[in-house]
């Protein structure tokens, strides 16, 4: 076939086109070879005439068919040219919005300027371990190839990112390492990518700049090197940098700016730590103002500083350094303004003295200012003869000037990134590595200097690398096929390069020139005109001779020469490095040491050269000897080593529009990066060769329709269609048999495609006349048969007409005869009906008249009957009305009286209790203790009284003896003592009265004020009372209005409970994990470092501290926040913090300890006070009595205190001989459990109480100690006053001295603490008081909160309130149940241990005295014999747990009892409980734990031992449930499994450790299952085919290919769906024959389900080749064949089918029509599980398998969008693989009675004995 018949009507081609560069255009007749001119008509219905030329004008580009326009990739197009190329990245990008496309082995990135959600986590966990080709292109694919390449060949992989300034360059580069951070290492342990990523706002300000076509364009470019361990994890990374822009420093064009940083510094001038700097706006400087437009819109400067500093700290550069950074950066816009003034003579200049800038300069950078202004504008020459200072003229010296910023700048640059490689910098030995190059595209601008043409340069280098290694993949494929080659004749541009980089090339000359001493740019430009002239990559401008023109491989350039050996010389001058050097400032000072010139130059190519003034050879001048352009040729083929060492792959980066526009499209912008990045190139190689590739059974499958039967009769399908293109292509140039695949020439499918399709519009012709000649017929006879039907009914009507005009005929005639008679019969009627009527009103009118005089009289009588009524009802009412103010009156007085006495009433207590019982109570106890204060206080007056009384007497008495005393003697001494005794007497008397009446006194103002403060608080409680009550009350209108649905909120309420249980596990899952990785590393620890000997564990010490985050169960007494102080204390804080329980008792706690440390710290103060004010008062002289009044107190309490304890004694003793003798009368339970109570009770409240009296004896026997002294000097002074007393004869009673003190003192007490008592009532009040105000001001806030709600708002924000509240409360019970099992845990344990007191008691004295109740005793003891528990010794322990667990097989148990091992563990439990061993129970359950723990570790692969001990656990914490003795697991129970329950121990903590353990293992079996299944979904859902030869072929362009498949194993394996349906069917049958409950399978089998519906979806969601209408039903059917079978396993009631439901809705989809508005409203209708973005996603992708299925248009698809934009959904694309569904564990009890259960002899448990009683 030749080329010109694919030149017929009907096709179209692409014509050139000024604005859109290519049009397409459709042939309207046959081109024949030799014509001039082609008829074409172009898409706007208007018709063009092309020429053709056949040098000038080539027949256009044939169009690809519409079955290949969207390709994933490029070389899978027919006809690959440059229209080809650009339209279909057009479709991609425009209608399907798909911003990345393969071609062949680049990928090429157009930047949406729009945030894309296609970069999570999912999106990465689903490219990974996929193949190139398998998905849609993704930058993702690109890395995931190069870590597989990396990781299966062993060699070190480059990813080349490329593009003009603003293609997102950057942006591509960090989404591969966040993909290398994420497969390469833990998702969570991204440190090195956190940092790396750091580096970028560091190295955007210094490095980044505004330009005319970006305003974030990277003047720089870098090579990030990731590196490996063996592993392939990450450890580290290493950043080398490419030629920086130094010239940016000094000089910018219109509309640019300098380096961000500069402005940044600029922008946050005002703040403080920055005043030093001396800075102000960016436009008073000159290095920041020559672009005229300092700001970028959209960008705040002084924000990205602060990120900027940032990045700085996080990546270790301290704040001193920051500052010094800042300060050489404010020193270089300072020198930027120093002002050089020129002399009158031209040949020299000078700076300034008082110039402040070169002050500052100087300043910022620690220099001298005077050194510095003379080297400014001077330099020095150095001959052999002599040396000698020169001046330099102004513009020398400006440039100097500006040379000394580029340079401190530069090497400012260098010290940063060398900064931020030792933050990335790793001691680990790195394995392999990954290179990331984000450098910059081919420039042409309208001005290209020096550094366009380095660019450019480094572009030839790459693309010549690029080159070779696309025909080196070339050639590996056809050899690997075994197909002959010939040289591909491609683009080879090493004659450009040697033009650059050759000897005598354009750096050789312009190395030549800058050594000259007088060297221009004229100069140069002219060698370079007479050098390379004849050079065919060399052209003169025509009108310029200081240009000239390269032509590189993307396009020509003409570079300017003008500064081109100033950049290239770099010129600094030494003296003014010097300077710098002896900078005071440590970090100035290293940037300019000799060192740093020494080193390597590392990848840096920013090398600045320092011309040395003398000619000596010094090594640190070597450097600066070599130009700038010496330096990037070096650096670049450092680099171009690198990249050929390693394999490379390729990212090119497009810039759509200059606007940054979202999704706007410039093909001339496009096509113009097209040919500057290669990919064109690609092209062209890959058309040179055989593009189009189809493996054998595709050809077969696509083209069989073109084969004859014969053909189809042969078994061999590879000769089947080398036979048929024999057949269809003559040329045998035009393909190639390989061993796998048909090589095809460019053009050739779309040939055979066009064979194909004109087969197919062949048969469609056929099919059209057959059916077209059937209608025909089919219309012929429903002709005829209706030109009969029609004549039959005619004829019937004509002879029905003439019947019926017969009919009317002789009607007429009747009608005639009978109207006729109606007229004379209607004149008769009419004359009778006038005679009638005059009749009647002759007779009417009589009557009328007659009628009328009765009506006269009749009113009459009315008239008069209504007037007596009337007069009779007034008098009446007035009677009545009397009767009425009468009673009003009186019951008026009634209710004023009835008013009263309610008043009354709501003043008294009764109406207060009503209200508030609560407060009722309080008032009553304040009530009762005021009466019993008044009692009291009657009491102690009464005492008093007589105490004055007899006080009085004594006196009395005492006056008498003094009168018969001085009458005896008229002058003696006895009687001057006993009167200063007398009058002290009278002294203390008067004194106690004082006393008395202050303390009555306080004690009165105290009760008023008690009294008042009660009223005070009774009227604030009815002031709340009513306050509340209307609250309520707004509160109950508010919601009464608003009533939800109740199954809603139990909907709600279960969707939150289910919430909280996946939180909770995945916070067991996250323990899992945190413990996996901390027994990692502590593996890790101890092969680094061994520890001789043994470290014991303390025997209190649980082992399931390490293995488990639950503590150890203590049975022994511990208080409630002791027991949760040591719960943590034991599990740690990370560990407790994860307990909600925990935490919740720790809050609590804290609360509680906090009210204790106020009050306690109010009580503080208040004896403070007291001891100041006892402090400040005198002391009086009866110390000596109230030492006495405290004894003989403490004497009496001490007295009183040992009568009670002996009273308790007895009682207890009674109490347990009632016992004794009730438990030897009676035998029944009943009674005994009574007595049990009733001890029980009594112990209780006696030990509290005797708990009481001890502290206080010991409180009072230490008092008593303390005063013994004293009291022995009391008592030696009585002993004295009595002697005296004797003497005289006149005998005194020292106890009369005692008792006025002790009594008074016995008053002050009961009074303080009375008051004290009343003092903490009433804070107690205003407590109360408080707390009901805050609740009252929160009600309020809430009242106010809801009145601003709108409906819906309040609605919900009620129930969340009911919800916070249901859950406080639920909390707080869960803590009084917590405490009440504590404190019943702690009584049983007192029960048993006085019950074994008891008993043992009863035994003593039934041995000692009474033998007969020995019997009594064992037949109590044989009640208790239970049956179902074996015996085990402690040592045996470890070989039960090792025989059950470690050793434990599933086939060595799989024929008898299903979880035959957790049967046994709880049998030995049964038993260790009957003993009461609770140490026992606590070793053999952590045991049997942490045993299962570590066999679900070593078979952490293990899908059946996982599923056995899933079984085993679960059954054991349903055992323990069952036998619990809870009545709500009892209810299922025989009397005998009753009787097996637990007596001693209560171990609901360790069914909650079970619970978890649980948990973890379903979690391990739910991985294992996913991990087994995950390689076959994708195969069996959407790859294998189910229903054959229902899927069409494409072309595959990329996909598959050899590079991409591991050569090995030779590419993944195919499952069908019958595979993963007997995987299922395996998993469900392991489950079931290990006993699991039926439930969990379920659940198992539900979230196999979602995995195999989340796979599929995202598989769907990211491939172009699977979204077809064959796709869709081939995807149907699967989904069916599960569903039957999940209906086969009686497994459809748990939700299974429904977590299919977004898979099934994406196959409908693929499947119903898209066309019409009706057609999208069933989708939206439809696709209710998916989301708008899935659907759009699946639409865009949506591909037709040929040419007679139309495509989805761009209107339809936003036609969807509109109808779906107020859906309220997740905007997530792809589904959450890892989402795992909570799983609940229903009680199940076991039909099995523990008895009956037999243990094989197999299992070698001969040291376990039955206990048979």
């Amino acid at each position: 076939m030749s080329v010109t018949e694919l030149y017929s009507k009907y096709t179209r081609v692409w014509i050139p086109d000024p604005d859109e560069v290519w049009r397409s255009a459709e042939i309207v007749k046959d081109y024949k070879e030799g014509d001039s001119v082609l008829h074409l008509k172009l898409e706007d219905e208007s018709a063009l005439e092309y020429s053709i030329g056949p040098k000038n004008n080539p027949l256009p580009f044939l169009r690809n068919p519409d079955i290949l326009v969207g390709e994933n990739d490029l070389t899978a197009l027919s006809y690959l040219h440059e229209p080809a190329v650009l339209h279909n990245l057009k479709v991609r990008f425009l209608e399907s919005n798909h911003i990345y496309t393969y071609c062949g082995i680049v990928l090429v990135a157009i930047n949406p300027y729009e945030q894309l959600q296609i970069y999570g986590e999912e999106v990465i966990n689903a490219y990974s371990g996929q193949n190139m080709g398998d998905m849609d292109p993704h930058i993702f694919a690109v890395a995931e190839e190069a870590y597989k390449q990396m990781a299966r060949d062993e060699k070190n992989q480059s990813i080349i990112v490329s593009g003009e300034s603003g293609a997102g360059k950057t942006v591509s580069a960090k989404y591969a390492m966040r993909f290398f951070a994420t497969v390469g290492g833990s998702a969570n342990d991204t440190s090195i990518e956190e940092k790396v990523l750091a580096s970028s706002p560091i190295m955007e300000a210094i490095g980044n700049a505004k330009t005319t076509r970006n305003d974030n364009s990277s003047r720089f470019g870098k090579y990030i090197e990731i590196g490996f361990d063996k592993r392939y994890h990450i450890i580290g990374a290493n950043m080398r940098t490419y030629l920086l822009e130094k010239s940016r420093v000094v000089f910018q064009a219109e509309e640019e700016r300098n380096y961000h940083i500069f402005y940044q510094l600029c922008a946050s001038s005002s703040l403080a730590e920055f005043k030093d700097l001396a800075l102000t706006s960016a436009e008073e400087f000159t290095f920041t103002s020559l672009g005229e437009n300092i700001f970028i819109e959209g960008v705040n400067d002084a924000e990205d500083l602060v990120k900027t500093r940032e990045a700085l700290t996080m990546l270790g550069v301290k704040d001193i350094h920051q500052m010094s950074i800042f300060k050489v950066i404010a020193s270089i816009l300072h020198l930027g303004n120093v002002g050089i003034v020129s002399e009158r003579d031209g040949e020299s200049c000078h700076i300034n003295k008082n110039d402040d800038n070169l002050h500052h300069f100087c300043r910022l950078l620690g220099i001298e200012q005077e050194q510095m202004e003379h080297w400014l504008c001077r330099r020095k020459l150095v001959t052999t003869a002599e040396t000698y200072v020169k001046n330099m003229p102004h513009a020398q010296a400006a440039n100097a000037r500006d040379a000394l910023a580029k340079h401190i700048y530069a090497h400012l640059f260098d010290w940063i990134v060398e900064h931020v490689n030792k933050a990335l910098h790793t001691s680990t030995k790195q394995h392999s590595f990954i290179g990331v190059l984000d450098i910059y595209g081919f420039e042409t601008f309208e001005i290209n200097s020096f550094e366009q043409f380095c660019i450019n340069y480094a572009n030839e280098k790459l693309q010549q690398q690029f080159n070779s290694h696309v025909f080196k993949l070339e050639q590996e494929e056809y050899m690997k096929e075994q197909i002959p080659w010939t040289l591909i004749d491609f683009y080879d541009n090493q004659p450009c390069i040697d033009l650059i980089e050759a000897k005598l090339g354009i750096l050789d000359l312009l190395d030549e020139e800058c050594k000259v001493p007088k060297g221009t740019d004229q100069n140069w430009a002219q060698k370079l005109y007479s050098k390379h002239s004849s050079s065919g990559h060399f052209e003169k401008p025509r009108m310029s001779n200081r240009s000239f023109i390269v032509v590189h491989f993307a396009d020509k350039v003409e570079y300017q020469c003008d500064g081109f050996l100033e950049k290239n010389r770099d010129t600094v001058y030494e003296e003014q490095i010097n300077i710098l050097k002896a900078s005071k400032f440590q970090l100035v000072a290293d940037l300019f040491t000799d060192g740093k010139d020494v080193a390597p130059p590392s990848g840096k190519t920013s090398r600045i050269n320092v011309r040395a003034a003398k000619p000596a050879l010094k090594g640190h001048n070597r450097e600066h000897r070599k130009s700038v352009g010496t330096q990037f040729r070096n650096s670049l083929h450092l680099l171009m080593e690198t990249l050929n060492a390693t394999t490379p792959h390729y990212v090119r980066c497009i810039k759509p529009n200059d606007f940054k526009e979202a999704f706007v499209f410039d093909s001339s912008r496009a096509v113009q990066q097209l040919r500057a990045c290669g990919v064109l190139e690609t092209i062209r190689i890959s058309a040179a060769g055989y593009p189009s590739r189809w493996t054998y059974p595709d050809f077969f499958s696509r083209y069989r329709v073109l084969m004859t039967k014969k053909d189809l009769t042969i078994g061999d399908k590879k000769q089947v269609c080398k036979n048929l293109l024999e057949t269809l292509i003559k040329d045998p140039d035009k393909f190639q048999f390989g061993k796998t695949k048909i090589f095809f020439r460019a053009g050739q499918v779309a040939y055979l495609e066009k064979l194909r399709a004109d087969k197919f519009r062949y048969a469609c012709i056929k099919i059209q006349k057959t059916v077209r000649g059937w209608l025909q017929r089919i219309r012929y006879r429903k002709i005829r048969k209706s030109a009969i039907t029609l004549q039959r009914y005619g004829r019937g009507y004509l002879a029905r007409r003439h019947a019926e005009m017969l009919r009317l005929t002789r009607a007429t005639l009747i009608c005639q005869k009978q109207y006729r008679m109606v007229q004379v019969r209607r004149e008769y009627l009419r004359t009778r009906r006038a005679v009638i009527t005059i009749q009647a009103f002759a007779r009417g009118m009589f009557v009328r008249r007659l009628y009328q005089e009765f009506l006269l009289h009749h009113k009459a009588m009315i008239i008069q009957k209504t007037v007596r009524g009337w007069l009779v009802r007034k008098k009446y009412l007035h009677a009545r009305y009397a009767a009425i103010v009468i009673q009003c009156f009186y019951r008026r007085v009634r209710a004023k009286r009835q008013l009263n006495q309610l008043k009354i009433e709501a003043r008294s207590a009764e109406h207060f209790k009503n209200l508030n019982v609560g407060m009722e109570n309080k008032i009553v106890q304040l009530q009762k203790k005021m009466d019993n204060q008044s009692v009291e206080y009657k009491t102690q007056k009464e005492q008093l009284a007589v105490a004055n009384t007899v006080l009085g007497s004594e006196v009395n008495k005492l006056q008498k003896e003094l009168e018969t005393l001085r009458s005896r003697q008229a002058a003696g001494t006895p009687v001057a003592s006993l009167q200063e005794e007398l009058e002290k007497l009278r002294a203390e008397l008067q004194e106690a009265h004082a006393q008395r009446k202050q303390i009555e006194e306080e004690f009165g103002n105290e009760k008023q004020g008690l009294e008042q403060r009660v009223e005070e608080l009774e009227k604030e409680n009815t002031l709340l009372k009513k306050e509340k009550e209307e609250m309520n009350r707004k509160i109950q209108s508010s919601t009464q209005g608003q009533g939800g649905d109740v199954s809603q909120k139990e909907s709600r309420l279960q969707v939150e409970l289910d919430d909280e249980r996946q939180r909770y596990q995945n916070l067991v899952k996250e323990y899992s994990r945190l413990e996996q990785r901390y027994e990692n590393l502590q593996e890790d620890m101890s092969s680094m470092k061994f520890h001789p000997g043994h470290r014991r564990i303390p025997s209190n010490q649980s082992s399931l501290g390490s293995d488990s985050n639950y503590p150890s169960i203590s049975m022994s007494e511990a208080g409630d926040t002791d027991d949760t102080i040591q719960q943590v204390e034991e599990m740690g804080i990370e560990k407790a913090a994860m307990d909600l329980s925990v935490f919740m008792k720790l809050q609590k706690r804290v609360r509680e300890l906090e009210q204790e440390r106020k009050r306690l710290q109010t009580n503080l103060e208040k004896v403070e006070e007291l001891s100041q004010r006892k402090g400040s008062e005198p002391r009086s002289s009866t110390s000596e009595e109230d030492i006495n009044a405290d004894l003989a107190y403490n004497s009496l309490k001490r007295q009183e205190l040992e009568t009670e304890n002996k009273k308790l004694k007895n009682d207890l003793n009674e109490l347990r001989k009632a016992v004794a003798d009730r438990a030897s009368e009676n035998n029944s339970s009943n009674e005994l459990q009574e007595g049990y109570n009733l001890l029980l009770n009594q112990l209780k409240a006696a030990n509290e109480e005797l708990d009481v009296r001890k502290e206080e004896v010991l409180m009072l026997k230490t008092q008593i100690v303390n005063s013994v002294k004293q009291s022995e000097n009391i008592n030696h002074i009585n002993s004295n006053d009595v002697s005296e007393w004797t003497n005289n004869k006149k005998p005194v009673d020292a106890e009369d001295i005692v008792d006025v003190p002790g009594s008074k003192k016995l008053l002050e007490a009961q009074l303080q603490t009375q008051s004290r008592q009343h003092k903490d009532e009433l804070e107690a009040l205003h407590t109360q008081i408080e707390l009901l105000k805050d609740n009252l001001e929160k009600k309020q806030d809430v009242l106010n909160h809801f009145s601003t709600l709108s409906p819906e708002a309040l609605v919900e924000f009620s129930v969340q309130q009911e919800i916070t509240r249901l859950t406080n409360e639920n909390l707080d019970l869960k803590e009084l149940t917590e405490k009440l099992e504590k404190n019943e845990k702690k009584l049983k344990k007192q029960l048993r241990i006085y019950m074994k007191k008891v008993q043992e008691l009863e035994v003593s004295q039934a041995t000692r005295s009474r033998p007969e109740l020995t019997r009594q005793v064992t037949v109590q003891r044989r009640e208790k014999d239970f049956e179902g528990m074996l015996e085990f010794y402690k040592e045996d322990e470890a070989l039960l747990v090792k025989t059950l667990i470690t050793d434990m097989k599933p086939s060595a148990v799989s024929a008898t009892v299903p979880c035959l091992p957790a049967y046994i563990l709880f049998m030995c439990i049964r038993h260790a409980d009957y003993i009461n061993d609770d140490q026992k129970v606590h070793s053999l359950l952590t045991a049997s734990i942490n045993a299962i723990k570590k066999v679900l570790k070593k078979n952490s692969e293990d899908f059946e031992m996982t599923s056995f001990w899933l079984a085993n656990t679960s059954r054991l914490l349903h055992c323990l449930k069952q036998y619990s003795g809870d009545e709500a697991f009892m209810t299922q129970n025989t009397t005998k499994q009753n009787e097996h329950c637990l007596k001693n121990f209560d171990l609901a903590e360790y069914r909650q450790v079970l619970s978890d353990l649980s948990i973890q293992i379903y979690q391990q079996l739910i991985r294992v299952a996913e991990g087994i299944m995950q390689p076959m979904i994708v195969s069996a859902m959407l790859e294998s085919e189910s229903i054959p030869s229902l899927a069409g072929v494409k072309p595959m362009g990329y996909r598959n290919r050899s590079s991409s498949l591991d050569c090995e194993s030779g590419g993944p394996a195919g499952y069908t769906l019958q595979a993963l349906i007997r995987q299922l069917g395996q998993f469900h049958t392991t489950m079931a024959d290990h006993g699991l409950d039926p439930e969990i399978g379920q659940q198992v089998v539900r979230q196999l389900f979602y995995s195999i519906n989340a796979v599929t979806l995202n598989n769907l969601l990211l491939r172009k080749d699977v979204c077809s209408w064959s796709t869709g039903m081939q995807l149907r059917y699967n989904i069916s064949q599960l569903e039957e079978w999940v209906r086969g396993k009686n497994l459809h009631h748990g939700g299974t089918i429904a977590t299919m439901e977004p898979v099934i809705q994406a196959a409908q989809l693929l499947q119903v029509k898209k066309k019409t508005s009706q057609d999208a409203e069933a989708i939206c209708s439809l696709c209710n599980s998916l989301s708008l973005q899935q659907i759009v996603k699946i639409l865009n992708l949506y591909t037709p398998l040929n040419e007679f299925e139309e495509r989805v248009t761009v209107s339809f698809i936003r036609d969807i969008q509109n109808r779906l934009q107020d859906r309220i959904e997740n905007n997530q694309l792809l589904v959450d693989t890892k989402y795992t569904f909570p799983v609940l564990f229903p009680y199940t009890p076991s039909a099995l009675t523990l008895e009956a259960i037999h243990i094989p002899a197999s299992l070698s448990l001969d040291f376990l004995t039955r206990e048979n009683f």
